[in-house]
């Protein structure tokens, strides 16, 4: 679906094609030859053959990289600081992204270091990761724990509301999921992250060609909590989190 919408713009001569997260961003620049994309990735752009190199692209993809895949163990450690006694996690993420299942198997990692089990669950579709959240039992998880994955945001609200109504913690990458009830994230400030990849819209549209502008990586990493959630759950919140987060919600 993104590749044919992808070459439908480039036959349209449409100037620029802004595009996250990598999933999305790697299907377009396979369906097309010649329109510059701006992108948004959470996985390492070279890695994943968008670009030669940070300072130098090399065609016509550039744009803003940031901490997702890279910093899911320490999101992981923040989920245990913040609930000592955690010992089972839930993850859910769609098979054919590779930077979810980066993502999945970098938590897996961290989880046997950090003495939690992360048990995760592949869903290839929203009917998938539906079922699998109905079907989740009382006591088989401590907490929620979300890597990046498009498929599992797109439903981050019914997540969310599935959780409370297990009463289950749930740990995201995005603050502003945070004001949406779930307990707490760590990640980037996407807001800010929109806000340079903008900078390269406006460069492109006024005549710079992608090659000539380096890929921009975003490393501020923010720690949010939301206390209503916290008190709904039954949780206190350890002060040493409170003094550490970038953002407090009532």
């Amino acid at each position: 679906m993104v590749g044919e919408a992808a070459r439908g713009f480039e036959r349209e001569k449409v100037p620029l094609l802004y595009a996250f997260p990598t999933s999305v961003v790697t299907a377009a620049r396979r369906a097309t030859t010649r329109i510059p994309i701006v992108f948004i990735v959470g996985s390492d752009p070279v890695a994943q053959g968008l670009v030669e190199s940070f300072p130098k692209p090399g065609g016509r993809l550039t744009g803003v990289h940031y901490w997702a895949t890279d910093i899911t163990a320490k999101r992981l450690e923040v989920l245990k600081d913040i609930l000592p006694k955690l010992r089972r996690v839930v993850t859910f993420y769609d098979p054919t992204n590779p930077g979810s299942q980066q993502a999945a198997n970098s938590a897996r990692e961290a989880g046997r270091h950090l003495h939690v089990e992360v048990a995760v669950r592949r869903v290839a579709s929203v009917g998938e990761l539906q079922a699998d959240l109905r079907a989740l039992r009382a006591g088989e998880a401590d907490a929620l724990f979300l890597v990046p994955d498009a498929m599992v945001l797109s439903q981050a609200r019914m997540i969310i509301d599935a959780a409370k109504a297990k009463r289950l913690p749930t740990m995201v990458y995005d603050q502003q999921l945070v004001a949406q009830g779930a307990l707490a994230s760590y990640g980037v400030h996407y807001r800010e992250v929109g806000r340079m990849s903008a900078m390269y819209v406006q460069r492109i549209l006024a005549g710079t060609n992608p090659k000539d502008l380096p890929v921009e990586h975003m490393d501020r990493i923010s720690l949010a909590v939301n206390l209503g959630t916290a008190k709904a759950l039954g949780l206190k919140i350890p002060n040493s989190i409170l003094d550490r987060a970038d953002q407090v919600i009532q």
